[in-house]
């Protein structure tokens, strides 16, 4: 696998697609929080952008988001499709979510528990998201 990022590390351009077998690793932040917001449903680009603006309280430029939405649909964890002959729509493929799982699963393999430091806020949050009772 050949990936390699620009300068800000926002936008890869692969010399081949990256096997996503291996792991999502090779994904910028911003490109896992792409990932995340479709998660939800399938959007459309300035849908996906109000998403990510509301996130970091800061203007997403479209130089920036496009080519990163065509990064992930080249490495096949996101499906692009036409709406309309101005619109495209974006959904995550089953890579894409396997690639969320498993940063989740790194994430999560960082909290060891009986250290209540982190285990038992990540527990907390995880309930409060799940609604599941705690008794």
């Amino acid at each position: 696998m050949n990936s390699h990022r620009d300068s800000r590390g926002d936008a890869p351009t692969t010399e081949s697609s990256i096997d996503t077998e291996t792991d999502a690793t090779v994904l910028t932040a911003f490109q896992q929080n792409i990932l995340v917001i479709l998660s939800e449903e399938a959007m459309y680009g300035l849908a996906i952008k109000r998403e990510l603006e509301a996130y970091y309280d800061a203007e997403v430029n479209h130089g920036r988001l496009y080519p990163n939405l065509d990064s992930l649909v080249e490495d096949g964890l996101v499906e692009k499709s036409e709406l309309d002959k101005r619109t495209n729509e974006y959904a995550l493929t089953a890579a894409g979510e396997q690639a969320l799982f498993d940063h989740l699963d790194w994430i999560f393999s960082k909290y060891v528990p009986g250290q209540p430091a982190g285990a038992d806020q990540l527990h907390e949050r995880i309930t409060a998201y799940v609604g599941g009772d705690e008794s």
